[in-house]
């Protein structure tokens, strides 16, 4: 099989051919359809989380469930699967037995500690692999498989209200899904905050009720001062700026939900935070339950993932254009291309 994975040195990533082995027990054998790219993808091929050479990254992948191993009674052949960041947890413990298991200690996550979906061929386990509801595009639900359930869970630990208003920090591959869930689903207001043009008028035309470019605006004063603040904030965006501007963003009583992953410290302002009961929240992709909701939002057109094709040939162009912010949407590899 084709494949992208992590290079020999751990520090880049290559498009190698590869042999994989067949499903043991629980496990199921995929044929491939689509695998999405991911900044975290960028994160595991450069070693920012420890490296792991030879490993095969994506965890947006779907595609099509090809063998059975032994002893799997939730799958059969030809049922449309994902295969998510979350790949498996534990399954007994405090956090996979309270809701919680995206917290799982002993967690396995696709494309980082287990190979994952970026190649025509992946092993995944059947119990772990959501399936991708009828009506909603493979293409487009590879998006969802993490940037959109990302940014919904991160929604909903944010306890938005019918509308309430928002801001949304980074209007990139999560911050455009992220318009369309807080608009669409829970039917709140949105501001959407970048300091790129293009993927603020993508936020527009996705449904941002304002959008603020902050290279020219200083977008937590005109918050403050136009809205009253925020009653939420989500931010996607891997910068420390933005993670201090949300904090100066919300209300009294205001959430702050943290999705972005910069390698800085924010800085969090103590007498703001405790004399205006700010709350900031720590949000992790989402669970299989949080997946499987926000598919069947894509699937009854709510949620339209902005997605652009391309073969797997072009992965190196791909994950140099995601490291200089050139990409719009979405990049989804077409394993059929």
């Amino acid at each position: 099989m084709k494949a992208v994975v992590v290079n020999k040195e751990g520090t880049w990533m290559e498009v190698v051919e590869k042999d994989i082995r067949k499903p043991g027990y629980g496990e199921v054998l995929i044929d491939v359809e689509y695998c999405g790219v991911c900044h975290t993808d960028l994160h595991v091929a450069k070693g920012d989380f420890g490296k792991v050479p030879g490993r095969v990254l994506g965890h947006e992948g779907v595609g099509i469930v090809k063998t059975l191993g032994e002893g799997v009674t939730s799958l059969k052949v030809g049922d449309r699967v994902s295969v998510a960041w979350f790949f498996e947890g534990c399954g007994c413990c405090d956090y996979c037995n309270t809701g919680k298991e995206t917290l799982c200690r002993t967690v396995k996550n696709a494309g980082y500690s287990v190979d994952g979906a970026m190649a025509t061929e992946c092993i995944a386990t059947a119990d772990y692999a959501v399936k991708v509801p009828d009506g909603l595009d493979p293409a487009q639900a590879s998006s969802i498989t993490c940037a959109g359930v990302t940014v919904y869970a991160a929604i909903k630990a944010a306890c938005l209200k019918p509308g309430q208003w928002i801001a949304l920090y980074g209007a990139g591959g999560l911050g455009n899904l992220a318009v369309q869930y807080a608009k669409k689903v829970f039917n709140a207001h949105v501001v959407a905050i970048d300091i790129n043009d293009d993927k603020l008028a993508l936020a527009k035309e996705c449904g941002a009720d304002i959008v603020l470019n902050g290279k020219n605006v200083d977008p937590a004063k005109y918050i403050q001062e136009n809205i009253g603040g925020c009653h939420s904030a989500v931010v996607t965006a891997v910068s420390k700026v933005a993670f201090n501007q949300a904090i100066d963003s919300v209300r009294a009583a205001g959430k702050v939900v943290a999705v972005g992953l910069p390698s800085e410290t924010m800085d969090v302002p103590i007498v703001k935070t405790v004399l205006d009961g700010i709350e900031i929240i720590g949000s992790l992709v989402g669970t299989r339950k949080d997946l499987a909701e926000a598919f069947q939002f894509g699937a009854e057109g709510l949620v339209t993932p902005v997605v652009t094709k391309r073969p797997i040939t072009d992965a190196i162009d791909i994950f140099t254009e995601l490291e200089e912010g050139k990409i719009q949407g979405r990049m989804v590899i077409d394993m059929k291309m």
